[in-house]
């Protein structure tokens, strides 16, 4: 099985734990620990899950549990969140799941950051309240958090401590898909990482702004960026099309006012497609890239260049865990490829 070049650009996984139509939340999450034992013998650099909650085809909304099954499942590859969506928690409790989490796998672990609600605002609510989600800007309760991870200091200091979290401070990743979040990240001084497969359009330009406005802060880096993209590889352009059939339908269902499951490869190209759909999907498509490995090695070199980013984070919509796990394989080879 080869293995990715480490001379070439990072590759990483991003897995929502997807609930296929048939499936269950518990094979979902199964094969998401199966992926990534394969991810982490391809040489894949990190694996994020995300918070969703009340999504029915979603079965990542616990990431900080997840990611510990994750470490134990593995042995190199760095886990994490991508991301916890701060406003739905109180900053203390995170810092001390992730601050827990550093201490048992020492330096594997990530801590990306969103702001967004992760799914409904019934179900939101019922995670949060509205008034505790909003009572604080979410730079302020960013930098909470990091206040968390701080040595610990004088013991006879009476302020509020997450005690596992004290000097097991994972990397801190924000997480965005507009010029907005670039932003935020760069005043913040923390690493950045763009959701080109929610929002392809603003890539380079967000990414362009998070370098220009990055201010270092105290016991910082450099700049530090990757990109999601959603790539669905196969062996020829033929199957990765085929493959792709089902995201297509499930797109164009939700716009219709339809959410459904992701289906079957043979259920999406039997569906009665009119021209207004096969119009719509058509321009919807293109955050998606499809192809043989020759097809997608160009596609992500370009998008490589475009936003000068040294690290691409990979989610693959397909309805098959056979197939899903072939597709890594293949961006596995693309990768050591881009590396020559």
């Amino acid at each position: 099985m080869a293995g990715i070049d480490r001379t070439g650009p990072r590759v990483s996984v991003l897995d929502t734990s997807p609930i296929v139509a048939g499936s269950t939340a518990r094979a979902a999450l199964e094969n998401t620990v199966d992926l990534a034992v394969l991810a982490d013998a391809l040489g894949y650099h990190r694996y994020w899950v995300p918070e969703h909650h009340g999504m029915r085809g979603v079965a990542s909304a616990a990431p900080a549990v997840v990611a510990g099954r994750l470490a134990d499942a593995t042995g190199r590859i760095r886990v994490g969140a991508g991301g916890v969506l701060l406003p739905n928690h109180a900053p203390l409790v995170v810092a001390e799941q992730f601050g827990t989490l550093e201490a048992l796998h020492p330096g594997r672990i990530d801590l990306g950051l969103g702001r967004a609600p992760g799914g409904s605002r019934r179900a939101v609510d019922a995670v949060r309240s509205a008034h505790e989600r909003t009572a604080k800007g979410f730079d302020q309760q960013v930098a909470e958090l990091l206040g968390y991870f701080a040595p610990a200091g004088d013991p006879d200091d009476d302020r509020v401590r997450a005690v596992p979290a004290a000097g097991n401070a994972p990397p801190v990743w924000i997480l965005g898909s507009s010029p907005a979040s670039a932003h935020l990240a760069a005043s913040l001084g923390l690493a950045y990482a763009y959701a080109h497969h929610l929002n392809p359009a603003d890539a380079a330009d967000a990414l362009r702004a998070y370098r220009a406005g990055h201010r270092p802060r105290p016991g910082g880096g450099a700049p530090a960026t990757l990109v999601s993209v959603s790539v669905i590889a196969a062996d020829t352009d033929e199957r990765a099309e085929w493959l792709a059939g089902p995201t297509r339908l499930k797109v164009l269902s939700r716009l219709r006012g339809n959410r459904i499951l992701l289906p079957s490869p043979e259920d999406a190209a039997a569906y009665p497609y009119t021209a207004a759909d096969r119009t719509e999907i058509a321009a919807r498509s293109g955050g998606v890239l499809t192809g043989s490995p020759a097809t997608l090695r160009g596609h992500l070199r370009a998008l490589l260049a475009a936003t000068g980013t040294d690290e691409l984070m990979v989610t693959t919509p397909v309805y098959d865990h056979a197939d899903r796990r072939r597709s890594y394989e293949l961006v596995a080879e693309i990768a050591a490829a881009l590396g020559r």
